[in-house]
């Protein structure tokens, strides 16, 4: 049983814990957002959907033609075939936390009044940094790690394919994104050394092959070597983006009308670019587990207190055929 003393030392953390992260629990996703080009352009458009529940995240998907459709005359008999335009892709739901814990030891040491204060904001600090790094890595990441969400690279693949939502791409084909391979380009002919006088020749059949009527790429995410290329080939018509449009403090150029951003901080692969829809990209989180901090988890067997910050959810696509990804 903890003494007195010790019980009030580990109120005070924990009632500071609470206090501190409440106040700045927004200050997590804004350092996602201004680390992260995916997640911020996500965010800005509203594409971060809470749910409440349910065993999977579900996303509707519009796949194909409706066939009934036909050009008629007066008493012509009308096609009412049932047609099945809709399926769904079904997205896990993967968990993520960071620990803000002490010892007792710890709290021991910082029991003055504004030691303990210091000591708390510290620890709510590194928990904050140490969420948004793991949290802006998963997004680029390809999903193969132990309970890892499905990132930007199982999502727009390298080989077009994979299973995602459940949906293998290999058997249906319009679940598959576009690829830009230099080595065999999507316009044909013998294969392309990525550089400064070539970036835009792979770029363009690209944008091409995603622009659907209004739908094209409204963000494009680039390693620091295709960045390098694509803005020295750009000498004397360089374009950047607006300040307030929404790049929260990161440099971005123009390619048509997608902003252009090099990101690989966050774990892009050298020689890639990816070109995103972000209209048919979304970041659902359980409302329950929205970077929430539940009540304080004192160890059984240790002398130490535990507040976990938890998150639930995953970046789900609806739309992978408008997403694509150029390579070497």
């Amino acid at each position: 049983m903890a003494s007195p003393g010790q019980s009030s030392l580990f109120n005070a953390f924990t009632e500071l814990v609470s206090t501190t992260y409440r106040n700045h629990k927004k200050t997590v996703a804004d350092n996602v957002s201004k680390h992260n080009a995916l997640y911020r352009r996500i965010a800005s458009k509203g594409r971060v959907r809470l749910e409440d529940g349910g065993l999977s995240i579900v996303t509707p998907l519009d796949y194909q033609a409706n066939s009934t459709y036909q050009r008629y005359s007066g008493y012509d008999v009308l096609n009412i075939n049932a047609v099945d335009v809709l399926t769904a892709a079904e997205y896990p739901w993967r968990q993520a936390a960071v620990n803000v814990a002490a010892s007792g030891l710890e709290l021991r040491t910082n029991s003055g009044a504004q030691r303990i204060i210091n000591f708390t904001k510290a620890k709510i600090t590194n928990a904050q940094r140490s969420f948004a790094n793991g949290l802006s890595s998963d997004l680029y990441s390809d999903g193969t790690a132990s309970n890892q969400i499905n990132g930007l690279q199982a999502i727009v693949a390298d080989s077009g394919a994979g299973t995602v939502g459940g949906i293998n791409a290999s058997t249906w084909a319009f679940w598959q994104n576009i690829v830009q391979s230099a080595a065999a380009p999507l316009q044909g002919g013998g294969a392309i050394t990525p550089g400064v006088t070539t970036i835009e020749s792979l770029m363009l059949p690209m944008w091409i092959k995603l622009t659907r009527g209004a739908d094209s790429p409204d963000l494009i995410v680039m390693s620091d070597d295709y960045f390098a290329f694509y803005e020295q080939s750009q000498t004397s018509l360089k374009r950047y983006a607006p300040e307030d449009n929404g790049q929260g403090g990161m440099v971005s150029m123009k390619y048509k009308t997608a902003d252009v951003f090099f990101d690989s901080s966050g774990g892009i692969p050298a020689q890639h670019a990816y070109f995103l829809n972000t209209d048919f990209l979304e970041m659902v989180v359980h409302r329950d587990a929205n970077m929430d901090m539940p009540e304080e988890v004192r160890s059984v067997n240790q002398d130490a207190i535990v507040m976990p910050i938890l998150w639930q959810g995953n970046l789900v696509c609806s739309a992978r055929f408008l997403q694509g990804v150029m390579k070497a």
